[in-house]
């Protein structure tokens, strides 16, 4: 009976320490990339925002120089308002409300194209992006890689690795 129980007992800890052995072996080895970063500090993104800005400052320029005539016109109307008769006065309000809904409607068309337009830019940006992270995770044996958590321990960080590798990507 002791020679069972002392192989037994002998078998349980070499059995533990090949279970222990095995899940150092297996390690879970998992990563973080925080997307925002990736979309501020990537030359990638830079690159997409410049063309955007670049794409969309016409026509930014002609909204602001709108507005500033319509202020401008608004402040005359304020001014004037008291003098005018009363046909007149009615005339250049209403004709002041379709300027401001023109402009308004202008302004609204502006900020859908330039959000589509970004949309499309940071969608390429993240496809290059995940493209770099998968191959990171692949060189580096991570198991997971996680874009989104409420908490991560920076030690578990690799942005600073992807964007690296993206800005490498970007300039060859």
């Amino acid at each position: 009976m002791k020679n069972f129980l002392r192989n037994w007992g002998s078998g349980i800890v070499l059995g533990a320490m090949l279970l222990s052995a095995h899940a150092q072996a297996d390690e879970f080895r998992v990563g973080f990339v925080n997307t925002d970063r990736i979309f501020r500090e990537s030359a990638a993104a830079k690159t997409a925002q410049a063309k955007l800005e670049q794409e969309f400052a016409k026509r930014e320029k002609e909204l602001s120089d709108a507005g500033a005539v319509l202020k401008a016109a608004s402040d005359k109307f304020e001014r004037e308002a008291s003098t005018l008769a009363e046909s007149q006065r009615a005339s250049r309000q209403k004709q002041l409300v379709d300027q401001d809904r023109e402009f308004q409607r202008k302004r609204r068309e502006f900020q859908e194209d330039l959000n589509s337009r970004k949309n499309e830019e940071l969608q390429q940006v993240l496809e290059k992006a995940n493209k770099v992270i998968k191959q990171v995770a692949e060189t580096e044996k991570y198991d997971a890689v996680l874009q989104e958590a409420v908490y991560i321990n920076p030690k578990y960080d690799i942005t600073d690795k992807v964007i690296k590798a993206l800005n490498g990507v970007g300039t060859k």
